[in-house]
């Protein structure tokens, strides 16, 4: 198995110490911090906004990974860019003008991501892959962690392909029911970035450096 980066979902820590859990993660090799925003309204689920986005910036240097499960979208980016993100991701279904979101992205200095909800198809990606740095493949419906990885294997592959294509860096992250069994797989098709909660810290802090290694498949 390659070697691939692990961005855990602070999604699955303890919320009661969110700046020490950020911190343990960090210690224990994250590669970046994934930090899952969620609306009670685009998902069934309400999770964190830029406030404590902004109050966890300084408890590491790592890059802050921003996943937006929200809608509209594009009137929360200048927020979230000024707390410390340093990749936005948002989902094509969040607003009118998925193009006009990664130029809002862009002009803030951050880098851009385009998450692919299970149905969403990849032709969406067809007039946006060449602004984009980072292509997130969903392999649960998002709205919840600990969800059962499911197997989409070809559009990882078909993802990996149309980056290839362009001759450019884009990193292709796999975010859902990733484990070190489902992470060979996500990393055979070409994701070179994983997501994951539940795998990471299941065992608290004493095991964040053994499970994050484990899904490196070290």
């Amino acid at each position: 198995m390659t070697a691939v980066r692990i961005a855990p979902s602070i999604l699955s820590a303890d919320f009661a110490k969110l700046g020490e859990e950020v911190r343990a993660i960090d210690e224990a090799g994250a590669d970046y911090i994934h930090i899952d925003v969620m609306d009670g309204h685009f998902v069934p689920n309400l999770t964190i906004g830029p406030k404590v986005v902004k109050a966890l910036r300084p408890h590491s240097k790592k890059i802050f990974d921003v996943h937006l499960m929200i809608a509209p979208v594009d009137q929360y980016i200048q927020e979230f860019a000024d707390a410390g993100a340093d990749i936005i991701s948002f989902h094509p279904e969040a607003g009118a003008h998925a193009h006009r979101t990664v130029q809002m992205i862009k002009g803030c200095g951050k880098k851009a991501g385009l998450a692919l909800n299970p149905a969403t198809p990849t032709d969406v990606l067809d007039h946006l892959i060449d602004d984009l740095d980072l292509i997130l493949v969903m392999t649960v419906n998002p709205g919840f962690g600990g969800q059962k990885f499911i197997p989409l294997l070809n559009k990882i592959k078909d993802v990996a392909d149309r980056i290839k294509a362009t001759g450019r860096k884009i990193d292709l992250q796999v975010d859902g029911g990733i484990t070190p069994e489902t992470a060979k797989h996500a990393v055979s098709h070409g994701a070179n970035l994983l997501v994951a909660g539940t795998a990471v810290f299941k065992d608290g802090p004493s095991g964040y450096q053994k499970n994050i290694k484990a899904l490196r498949g070290e």
